[in-house]
């Protein structure tokens, strides 16, 4: 975690936690896009990149088959990835906890303690292009069909690029003292 206390906290990587509801779907894949955007820009090294569900409804699974289908089309591998449920220690550990939509906003939210509410954001607020069109959420595919995937897609690249100019920004301040 980074710490403005500290010079050494700089040299810890900075955290990044995706969450969704079941982590099988949304989080995953845009864990698995903001990695391999991370390589790409040489910073994969420097980071700790993970995703969690609000509620602990797929724990062990790996991310749903049409989620990692429609990701390998886009040249994304989730296949070594594997759901888990949200716990307290990462509010310590991950610098931002990235959410998908207003509901796990709020349950995100309402776990954290008034010091660790300002690292929740929601994924969308990393991209002006959704922005500007009106978009706020991520919406959830599970129940849906092959365009609903795709939209996820989407919407975490144009939120990833934006969310790695953050990170960058953020790690290129110069340490305090």
């Amino acid at each position: 975690m980074v710490q403005q206390d500290s010079r050494a906290a700089y040299e810890q990587p900075f955290g990044v936690l995706f969450v969704c509801m079941g982590n099988i779907c949304r989080s995953p894949t845009a864990e698995g896009v903001f990695r391999h955007k991370a390589r790409e820009a040489g910073l994969l090294d420097r980071l700790l990149i993970d995703s969690a569900g609000t509620h602990n409804y797929h724990p062990g699974e790996p991310p749903d088959a049409r989620s990692q289908a429609h990701a390998r089309r886009r040249g994304y591998d989730l296949s070594a990835l594997r759901a888990r449920h949200l716990r307290s220690d990462d509010f310590e550990r991950f610098d931002l906890l990235v959410v998908m939509d207003d509901l796990n906003y709020s349950t995100v939210i309402g776990r954290a303690e008034a010091a660790q509410r300002d690292k929740v954001r929601r994924v969308l607020e990393f991209s002006p292009s959704a922005a500007m069109k009106g978009l706020l959420e991520v919406p959830d595919p599970y129940y849906g069909d092959a365009p609903d995937f795709e939209r996820v897609l989407d919407l975490v690249e144009m939120a990833s690029d934006g969310l790695l100019a953050h990170v960058q920004a953020v790690w290129s301040r110069p340490p305090p003292g």
